[in-house]
């Protein structure tokens, strides 16, 4: 194949398309709504089920459930879609060819397989060990081969991904620094290497104990390496969807970074200290000193959370800025209320901003301080907050970059788009009420992966609060509307890639050149006078604050002093 036809270049945005690239990322792309589909559709049968008035499964099928959807939407739908973006920021941000294709499809079927297997061995009922697969709870062998089979597939992806940074060095396919969206993509995959040592670690000794060649494991020593992939490889997702949320800042509005420097060093930050954030599912173990508890969780985790607010302050003062050279500069709000809500990319990024930050970030810097964590510890409060960053960050924000990827890439033009002018809203509205419900679920005391907590059968009876029978029922009607949102998504993206409209050279596609310019390139925004973004910071330090002290109070009331 000649230089020529190894590329096409975007008439509309100028971007220069790999061919070999583009069809990893249309594989990588689709097979990870594949998953979306599967682990949503899981996960609102368990949310059915927790809810006392349906009660929907049995006890055997609720843990079958609950293990695939956290395995399909947690790992695989998450995942995949990370390789695409590893691809789409490197060959295709940085104008250059992707490294070693042919391996990145020996990546793409490894990945494949290994989620089938796992798939199969939960589906045949004898591997529902749920997300963490605690020993001493055993498994079937090819649910962690699967697992160590689907790894080995994504450290391929990031391998081709480092070396394609390399031949876009040497060849100079950019000028000076990787854009700050490629930077996002390179500190996820950094984190993946570190996440993915730590699965074989502990993954492939216990596959070996599940055939019987080893004979123990030790439940500490799991617990503690398996959490440093399990938690890490959502460090991975808190990477790359702030890329996530930079790219669509550019791509729709042209907006720069605040400052080049202060972002990078931000993503510094998550490379250095966000695995630390594991931590917390750990400070009730025994064989942990007070010392490594209270360093990781009252120091060194604040590090990682300090990078994250960075972000959650320069990604709004970037669309403020971008906004306001445009033209919008009356009062404090314009630049706001004047932003393409109607645009799902911009929308569903935006969402993912506030939800992230409001409801996954100020609960999980509560739940990683030692103290206060023991008041929620192990209860729905603790799924409550990974719903509010992964599904309501991380989801929300892959569901939006994947409006203008279409377009870009599968070369579609949208179909329903009254449709996807809504999606966000639906899928934001539903799982921020799975959010909220499931930590008010857990701050009443009610138990994470509980099948009853009505305790129907039990010889000795509990009753929690009637209001956390209400927190189950809103929850469950928050999936159900999460659920709708995602169907919406799912309706969108696959109608528009095997249905929908050719765009070709005289088609228009969301990005503009001056967004694809700021989304490539490296560089600062100069306007900085930010009265809103000034303003919504202000609002989050105080939510934040109120919420951290409340929790204090709610510790005081447990150990009542006389």
């Amino acid at each position: 194949m000649s230089a020529q036809t190894e590329f096409r270049t975007c008439p509309k945005t100028g971007l220069k398309v790999h061919l070999a690239a583009e069809k990893l990322i249309k594989a990588n792309a689709v097979v990870a709504i594949v998953f979306l589909a599967i682990g949503g559709l899981f996960g609102l049968l368990v949310a059915l089920t927790r809810w006392p008035a349906v009660h929907l499964l049995p006890d055997n099928l609720f843990y079958l459930a609950l293990t695939a959807h956290g395995a399909d939407v947690l790992l695989f739908w998450i995942l995949f879609f990370e390789m695409a973006l590893l691809y789409f920021c490197s060959a295709i941000l940085l104008n250059c060819r992707l490294a070693m294709p042919k391996l990145g499809w020996v990546g793409f079927w490894l990945m494949i397989v290994g989620a089938l297997l796992a798939n199969i061995a939960v589906l045949q009922g004898n591997s529902s060990v749920m997300f963490t697969s605690y020993v001493p709870m055993q498994a079937a062998p090819h649910f962690y081969l699967g697992l160590i089979l689907f790894a080995v597939g994504a450290l391929i992806g990031c391998v081709l991904f480092f070396a394609t940074l390399v031949i876009a060095k040497e060849e100079k396919t950019y000028e000076g620094s990787i854009p700050l969206v490629t930077f996002a993509a390179l500190t996820a995959a950094i984190i993946a290497i570190f996440t993915i040592v730590s699965g074989a670690i502990i993954l492939v000794p216990t596959f070996f104990w599940s055939l019987g060649i080893i004979q123990h494991i030790d439940p500490l020593v799991y617990k503690l390496i398996w959490w440093g992939m399990g938690h890490s490889s959502q460090q991975i997702n808190v990477s790359a969807q702030v890329g996530v949320w930079y790219a669509i800042a550019a791509l729709v509005l042209g907006a720069k970074p605040l400052s080049e420097k202060v972002s990078r060093m931000a993503f510094l930050m998550y490379i250095l200290f966000l695995q630390l954030a594991c931590a917390h599912h750990l400070l009730v173990e025994p064989g942990l000193s007070s010392e490594w508890k209270i360093f990781n969780t009252s120091y060194a985790m604040y590090l990682a959370v300090l990078g994250s607010m960075i972000h959650g302050m320069t990604v709004p003062g970037a669309i403020e800025a971008a906004q306001r050279r445009r033209g919008f500069t009356n009062g404090v709000f314009e630049w706001l209320r004047k932003a393409p809500w109607g645009n799902p990319a911009f929308s569903g990024m935006f969402i993912s901003l506030v939800l992230f930050g409001f409801l996954g970030g100020i609960s999980g810097v509560m739940m990683g301080t030692e103290q206060l964590n023991i008041i929620v510890h192990n209860t729905l409060y603790v799924p409550g907050h990974f719903h509010g960053t992964v599904v309501a960050g991380t989801t929300l924000a892959f569901m939006a970059i994947t409006y203008p990827v279409l377009e870009l890439i599968f070369q579609k033009e949208l179909m329903f788009p009254k449709l996807a002018k809504w999606q966000p809203y639906v899928f934001g509205l539903g799982v921020a009420g799975i959010s909220l419900f499931m930590m008010g679920a857990g701050t009443l005391g009610v138990a994470r992966r509980h099948w009853d907590i009505t305790f129907a059968d039990a010889t000795l009876s509990f009753e929690y609060p009637p209001m956390a029978l209400a927190m189950l029922g809103l929850n469950g009607l928050s999936a159900v509307l999460a659920a709708a949102g995602g169907i919406m998504f799912i309706m969108v993206a696959v109608g528009t890639v095997f249905f929908g409209k050719s765009l070709k050279e005289t088609s228009e596609v969301q990005a503009t050149p001056e967004g694809v310019a700021a989304a490539t390139s490296y560089g600062s925004e100069t306007h900085l006078q930010l009265p809103g973004t000034i303003v919504l910071i202000s609002v989050f330090f105080i939510a934040f604050v109120l919420y951290y002290f409340i929790n204090w109070k709610y510790l005081a009331t447990v150990w009542p002093m006389s």
